[in-house]
């Protein structure tokens, strides 16, 4: 209980920083967005990144677009780690159109966005605090109170970094997926681009601060 109880508070902790952040990030954005809001090239069409998937700004992720994986699938999306607990935020302003849990996804968010653009966020938390037993269950998973058909914005929490599915007893991460009318499209230029942007917001804000 005790351990419950600081993991709780070290959350919360964790979310109420970053929720004082969010006034200052969100002014600062407006300042690099044209820059680096989609790749180079991208046409008017092109999905806008208005943040980092996850609020940890050490997260690492690569290009792993079409890694093999069992059953000779190939990889349709991209791992971006952070460790178990970190906020999951969403790519985009959206609406919620799924949570579910799946064998392979584990728990995961599926955000519907303007143009035929959907994120996908899978192997959400499903852990009880200090444990890797799978028992937590969708309260672990997704930020509370968050149901089907909610609006939400760029930035906002959404749910929280595991292992469920059958990325259990892996590094926590999140299998990040960008749909634009029902078919996968590799989603890494726009996640270096989101990065790119928010570590030269953060800096401003440090500067600022």
């Amino acid at each position: 209980m005790i351990l419950g109880d600081r993991y709780r508070a070290a959350r919360s902790a964790a979310t109420d920083r970053l929720m004082t952040r969010r006034l200052l990030t969100a002014a600062l954005l407006a300042i690099t967005l044209l820059g680096f809001a989609v790749p180079a090239g991208a046409d008017d069409r092109d999905f806008q990144f208005l943040s980092f998937i996850h609020s940890d700004i050490t997260s690492e992720f690569s290009n792993d677009w079409g890694a093999g994986r069992s059953g000779g699938r190939g990889h349709k999306g991209n791992d971006v780690f952070s460790p178990k607990g970190t906020p999951v935020l969403a790519a985009a302003d959206g609406f919620v159109e799924k949570l579910g849990n799946g064998p392979r996804s584990g728990f995961y968010v599926k955000l519907r966005h303007a143009d035929g653009f959907d994120t996908w966020y899978m192997h959400l938390d499903n852990d009880t605090p200090g444990t890797d037993d799978a028992k937590g269950g969708s309260e672990r998973a997704y930020a509370e109170g968050i149901e089907e058909g909610d609006f939400v914005e760029a930035g906002q929490i959404i749910g929280y970094v595991g292992d469920s599915g059958n990325a259990e007893y892996t590094t926590p991460h999140t299998h990040f997926e960008l749909h634009r009318d029902g078919r996968a499209i590799n989603p890494h230029d726009y996640l270096e681009g989101a990065m790119t942007r928010w570590l030269r917001v953060e800096s401003l804000a440090d500067e600022l601060a």
